[in-house]
């Protein structure tokens, strides 16, 4: 068995937290052998898994949202519209995502239904997830263009509206939905119990199912949904993220090759959250790396790859490489470069 890990942000540890130390995790790297992906190229999470399953890039993640979410999205014109919360600072607005505050159930249907009864001669909205949205595009307007809130959170949001040539509409569209959400009985009680109101979406990668994909997988086991609706797109086999790698272990005794996503850093990257950033490491440390590397010494899997898609770099370790003791674990910043040490 073959086991590849693909670890977006597994570099982006922010400087006040270089002290961390991760044994099992900087033990594959150091023993292992890397590679880049060549001519210097680096990609986030998304365009790595295009590339992986030969689609084109951006992808469509309304469409493989609502695919991995078990229903056909057909033919249609799908993105996503992902509530977000809107802090008002002097000079500008920064995006905080949905992944730093909670939504329910109900609050989610409650405010989609709003916005679909307005909304409902040019798309509609349905809360797959409480945090994650998807629309079907029903109008004859261009969508936008934008990419994933994750990797935009804390930014300016003027810097990011929709533009193109059905801009005014985007924008328009965009306001409506704030002011209906703004004067929404959700968001009243929401603010009333000091949480963050839901007041404004955003929408990104839209575009159609892709007609083909194909990846080496004989499994991929994720919560992202991008990933599980590439998976479901390509006829392989797909698993909801368990606890930890003995868990994963005991339910996939095939041989071959299979992804894990682990992308339980994004969130805290993005927002900049050094503490929630550690310890989403040790998370990683202890549930993944800790078992996976018993199991490289076991025999029991033949290979750990870990994939670190922003640095454009791969690390590849067999049971053979964990005898060069010579290559000694460092901290984890000391992995990020490309020349070998």
């Amino acid at each position: 068995m073959h086991c590849e890990l693909l670890v977006p942000d597994l570099f982006a540890a922010p400087e006040a937290e270089g002290g961390l130390r991760l044994a099992s995790l900087e033990l594959l790297l150091s023993r292992g052998r890397r590679s880049a992906s060549g001519h210097d190229e680096t990609h986030d999470m998304e365009h790595w898994l295009a590339q992986a399953f030969g689609c084109e890039a951006p992808l469509p993640a309304g469409a493989l949202s609502v695919l991995a979410d078990g229903t056909d999205p057909g033919n249609g014109l799908w993105l996503r519209a992902d509530p977000i919360h809107l802090a008002i600072e002097r000079e500008h607005a920064t995006i905080v995502p949905s992944a730093a505050f909670p939504v329910t159930r109900e609050e989610a249907e409650a405010l989609c239904e709003t916005l679909n009864r307005h909304f409902a001669a040019e798309l509609t909205i349905y809360p797959l997830h409480p945090e994650r949205w998807c629309a079907r595009l029903d109008a004859q307007i261009a969508p936008p263009l934008a990419r994933s809130p994750l990797e935009l959170a804390r930014l300016p949001l003027k810097e990011h509206l929709p533009a193109g040539a059905e801009a005014k509409r985007w924008h328009a569209l965009l306001n409506e939905s704030q002011m209906l959400l703004h004067d929404h009985p959700v968001n009243a009680a929401r603010e009333a119990r000091g949480v963050p109101p839901i007041n404004s979406l955003w929408f990104w990668g839209a575009g159609r199912l892709p007609q083909d994909a194909a990846a080496r997988w004989r499994s991929v086991t994720s919560d992202e949904p991008l990933a599980r609706g590439l998976a479901r797109r390509a006829a392989i086999a797909r698993r909801e993220l368990p606890r930890d790698a003995e868990s994963w272990l005991a339910a996939s005794p095939e041989d071959g090759v299979h992804l894990i996503v682990l992308d339980g850093l994004r969130a805290p990257h993005s927002l900049g959250d050094a503490r929630g950033y550690a310890a989403s490491l040790e998370v990683i440390e202890a549930r993944w790396c800790a078992p996976l590397l018993a199991a490289l010494r076991a025999d029991r899997v033949g290979m750990v790859t870990i994939h670190a898609p922003e640095a454009g770099l791969s690390f590849e370790t067999t049971h053979g490489d964990l005898r060069r003791f010579w290559r000694r674990a460092r901290p984890l910043e000391r992995y990020a470069g490309r020349a070998e040490r």
